[in-house]
């Protein structure tokens, strides 16, 4: 970064924060960053250096740092990993409608597999989401039908939907809470779909496998082009 651009940044922000001190400054239409600072660059950097002493350590500190992610706590530079220790950090989640669909789903589809299984298969459902293929909503994809059943076969096998685990649907909501926060989609490569173990779909022999993980099986669709 040049000095041009560090002093003037920092002033900008000093400047701003302590109110008394004042730089008059003009518009220029030149390409001349220095055309457009209608004072002495020795009175802007006095003035600089007096507004940064009125500020506290701890302001600047507040105005430097970018804001946590919120409802995602990890460590700076680690890896969400939905572990026991991350799930017992997290408070107790609650939400809407949509919040309602996803943590469902993840309840029924993968409440065995640990909050690592369960981020897999909501990234599933997140990244159908936004594919443009699927419904652009989390309950429209989970409620998902077709000619060939229901997408998620908790919605429609005709069994009981109530929670009867409340560890599991607690971790469950935890990780749906996170997801929708925006916590990074890092697990499945993008995936759109996945199985179990316990079966083959014809599918999988055309789509890319991803990863597995716990006991899914992770893919994404082929990319198709205007040649083929």
């Amino acid at each position: 970064m040049s000095v041009m651009k560090c002093w003037t940044g920092a002033t900008l922000v000093a400047l701003a924060l302590t109110g008394p001190v004042r730089a008059e400054m003009s518009v220029s239409q030149s390409n001349d960053p220095t055309a457009a600072l209608g004072v002495d660059i020795a009175t802007l950097l006095g003035q600089e250096k007096s507004a940064l002493g009125l500020v506290t350590p701890a302001r600047i500190q507040a105005l430097t740092t970018p804001p946590a992610l919120r409802g995602v706590k990890t460590k700076a530079g680690d890896p969400l990993t939905y572990d026991t220790a991350w799930l017992s950090a997290q408070p107790a989640a609650t939400g809407g409608a949509e919040f309602q669909c996803l943590a469902t789903a993840l309840y029924f589809e993968a409440r065995g597999e640990g909050g690592k299984g369960m981020a897999s298969v909501g990234e599933v459902i997140l990244n159908r989401v936004d594919s443009g293929v699927f419904p652009a909503s989390i309950c429209g994809v989970v409620n998902q039908g077709g000619s060939g059943g229901c997408q998620f076969s908790y919605t429609c096998d005709g069994a009981s939907d109530k929670v009867r685990e409340r560890g599991a649907w607690d971790a469950a909501a935890k990780v749906a809470k996170a997801l929708m926060d925006g916590a990074p989609r890092t697990l499945t490569d993008g995936a759109t779909y996945f199985h179990t173990p316990a079966v083959r779909p014809a599918w999988s022999r055309k789509f890319e496998r991803t990863a597995q993980i716990g006991r899914h099986i992770f893919y994404r669709a082929p990319i198709r082009s205007a040649m083929n």
